[in-house]
């Protein structure tokens, strides 16, 4: 859209968006300037062309997919409103993803949305946001106040792990043998060997090699009493 095209604009609500698919982009394009208030005023393909682009072109609005090539939309949030706090951004994305909405909200997103949105009700979040709302619910607000404060989610099985075994379980990770952690924790070898039979009964495991691709993939998960 030409700058004087914009100017014509006035008062109209200003929108960037950002999503790797043209086609989206149109018809997200079609469905807000049919209405008259609301205004394209750029778009991109990228996350670094939109980093780039957003803080000069300044929108009241900028739709953001969630996920693309070279990064996200909730990337692109956290960076230009580092620079631009007045800028609000509303993610627009086809995943229904927890940590992704905990992220959204943790770099300032104004608004997390399915593209199974209806129109009507896109065209009515776009106006929110702009008017300085947020359309988050804030039962999930809350929840993310609460995760803050908490730290992550413990792993359950993890959980049922005593210090101990915690500390074993991280070593045969480490590819540590029963005898080399004996050394490591000052135990007898037999010791080591009953509390790996324990924490493998209650990862309902039957043997060290599933017990260390466990522990690779947790390693830094919270132990109890850790």
């Amino acid at each position: 859209m030409s700058d004087e095209a914009t100017a014509e604009a006035g008062q109209q609500i200003r929108v960037y968006l950002l999503d790797d698919h043209e086609m989206i982009r149109r018809g997200i394009r079609d469905l807000l300037e049919s209405e008259g208030d609301i205004v394209v005023v750029g778009e991109s393909e990228s996350a670094a062309e939109a980093t780039r682009r957003i803080p000069a072109l300044r929108p009241d609005v900028a739709i953001l997919d969630g996920r693309l090539p070279d990064g996200s939309g909730i990337d692109v949030c956290r960076d230009v409103r580092s620079q631009d706090p007045t800028i609000k951004a509303l993610i627009l994305t086809s995943y229904d993803d927890d940590d992704a909405l905990f992220s959204a909200i943790m770099a300032g997103a104004a608004g997390y949305v399915l593209k199974q949105v209806r129109g009507n009700d896109l065209l009515d979040i776009v106006r929110r946001v702009a008017a300085g709302q947020s359309t988050l619910d804030p039962s999930v607000t809350a929840q993310v106040l609460d995760r803050i404060r908490s730290g992550p989610p413990v792993n359950k099985e993890l959980e049922s792990l005593t210090e101990q075994e915690g500390r074993i379980l991280d070593l045969i990770g480490q590819g540590l043998t029963n005898r080399q952690i004996a050394r490591e924790l000052h135990l007898a070898e037999k010791t080591v060997k009953n509390y790996v039979s324990s924490l493998l009964a209650k990862l309902g495991m039957s043997s060290r090699t599933q017990a260390a691709i466990y522990a690779v993939k947790n390693v830094n998960a919270p132990r109890p009493g850790g």
